[in-house]
């Protein structure tokens, strides 16, 4: 019998919780919209254990005073021992605003004040719960696509008995991704952008690839820190945690972080034991300069 997961997907009004739910149900989760948090426990005894092999619970503060019912219901799970995970969709306050701009409709929490007031209460009511999650997914550089491309990639069938591993390049000018969960710093590596001839390239080019990860001790160091990832992936699985970001940056996420990400994701995808990897890289700030 497969293993069977109850989801509660959560975060901010504008986050994208509604595209997440679309993309759960096309990969075959039971979905369930706006529950008041007191009916989760009479939910998972109907359903974990039934024909639904998965199911996604959406709860957002349109619940106005049932989602401070949210915590003891959560404590209520644990007690009971149901096995359950938490997703949080996250985004800029900046994103959020212009999300919201965009559709023209007001901020759940906003009343008669502006829409940033809607999202500072919010994050404020949320804030405990972010820092609870198994799962934390910013959308502020993502797109309807991409944010489902995303879904696909932590929730597909077959996601309960591997670990996914994103491999995140970015530029430490343009922010630390805040849904990473390790970060590496690879600005201790010579910078091709004083190299005229490399400068115009990336790290998706091998040219660059090459420059980078021959440089003096950067293979040694590589396979150091894969080995270390290695060593946690075990804890990571026991823990019941199968989604993992890597956030490699370097100064403008252009040329270090993608080359040492492309090889961190290739040696974990071509690594040979017991363990099921999946690790991939993404770059999100290739092609911002």
């Amino acid at each position: 019998m497969e293993e069977r997961e109850l989801l509660i997907l959560t975060g901010m009004s504008g986050a994208g919780r509604s595209t997440v739910a679309h993309a759960l149900e096309d990969h075959g989760w039971y979905v369930v919209d706006n529950l008041p948090p007191a009916l989760l426990p009479d939910l998972a005894s109907h359903t974990i254990g039934s024909e639904f092999e998965s199911v996604a619970v959406v709860v957002d503060v349109r619940g106005g005073k049932f989602f401070d019912e949210l915590s003891t219901s959560l404590a209520t799970l644990k007690e009971k021992k149901v096995p359950f995970r938490l997703l949080f969709l996250d985004a800029s306050d900046q994103v959020l605003v212009a999300r919201f701009e965009s559709t023209r409709r007001p901020h759940p929490l906003q009343g008669a004040e502006r829409i940033v007031d809607g999202i500072s209460r919010e994050r404020a009511k949320l804030d405990e719960l972010r820092g609870t999650a198994d799962i934390v997914i910013d959308s502020s550089n993502l797109n309807v696509h991409q944010l489902e491309k995303r879904v696909a990639e932590i929730f597909s069938p077959g996601s309960l008995s591997a670990i996914r591993i994103n491999v995140l390049s970015f530029g430490f000018k343009y922010g630390i991704p805040v849904d990473s969960d390790l970060l590496l710093d690879a600005r201790f590596i010579p910078n091709p952008h004083w190299v005229p001839e490399l400068r115009p390239l990336t790290g998706l080019n091998d040219q660059v690839f090459n420059a980078v990860t021959k440089s003096e001790g950067v293979e040694e160091f590589i396979r150091s820190y894969v080995s270390v990832l290695l060593q946690m992936i075990p804890g990571y699985l026991r823990e019941g945690k199968r989604f993992v970001t890597l956030a490699v940056g370097c100064t403008g996420g252009k040329h270090r972080s993608v080359s040492v990400a492309r090889e961190i994701a290739r040696q974990l995808s071509e690594h040979s034991s017991d363990l099921e990897i999946s690790a991939h890289a993404t770059h999100r700030d290739v092609g911002r300069e």
